[in-house]
């Protein structure tokens, strides 16, 4: 039953940022360009709570350490969209303090730590080498993103952001059939699709809305577009 309830955990993660993608693709289509709209960053930030959680209870190290170089760069770049301010203060502080709390944790909590998480025995050394690296080169993706953002004093998503999460998201792929892990096959399994689509855009690739000819599903798209800050 914990098993699953863990699974669930990590479902809502990968259904966060699966939906972020989504709604940053319709956008992008709509506008005929990359966009990095607001719930982006949003959704991101509540995905990764639920993904760190999710790998300290996974006893994944690969995960851990994903979710921890890219959290404060979505805090950054929510910043940057002038949007972090407008959250009330209690849910900031809190917010920022998470990951903090789960450090202390995995430093002397008595399980779920550290120790156990790196002599996770189902998880060989070259292995975890492995999803380790593919897990840095994903999210490098927003280390790359947040300081070409710095340097344009806004929030982009450029290219490079792109092509480095379609060769992280390889990596992760073949990570997630050596670790059968059902959460990293789907997200990434389903990612592949918009990073690719988002490349094209870059490339000046015409937008799918505008190959569309039905004018109902045209209004649609066009209506949930319009939601999306």
């Amino acid at each position: 039953m914990e098993k699953y309830l863990i699974y669930s955990l990590g479902f809502l993660a990968q259904i966060l940022f699966f939906i972020r993608t989504i709604a940053q693709w319709f956008k992008s289509e709509k506008e005929g360009e990359v966009i990095s709209p607001v719930i982006y960053w949003q959704l991101s930030l509540l995905g990764s709570i639920c993904m760190l959680t999710y790998g300290i209870l996974r006893f994944d190290f690969a995960i851990v350490l994903g979710q921890y170089i890219v959290y404060f760069i979505y805090i950054r770049n929510m910043q940057l969209k002038k949007a972090w301010n407008k959250i009330y203060l209690p849910i900031r502080i809190l917010v920022f303090i998470i990951p903090f709390i789960y450090l202390a944790w995995l430093v002397f909590g008595n399980s779920h730590n550290f120790s156990d998480i790196l002599g996770n025995k189902d998880v060989p050394f070259m292995l975890m080498v492995w999803g380790s690296a593919g897990q840095i080169i994903f999210t490098f993706r927003f280390v790359y993103q947040w300081l070409y953002s710095e340097n344009k004093k806004e929030s982009v998503l450029p290219l490079g952001f792109w092509l480095i999460s379609t060769l992280g998201s390889l990596m992760i792929f073949v990570y997630s059939l050596y670790r059968l892990d059902p959460v990293l096959f789907a997200a990434h399994s389903l990612g592949l699709f918009i990073y690719f689509r988002n490349i094209l855009l870059h490339f000046g690739k015409r937008s799918i809305i505008t190959r569309i000819n039905i004018p109902f599903l045209n209004k649609i798209f066009n209506k949930v577009s319009d939601k999306i800050n």
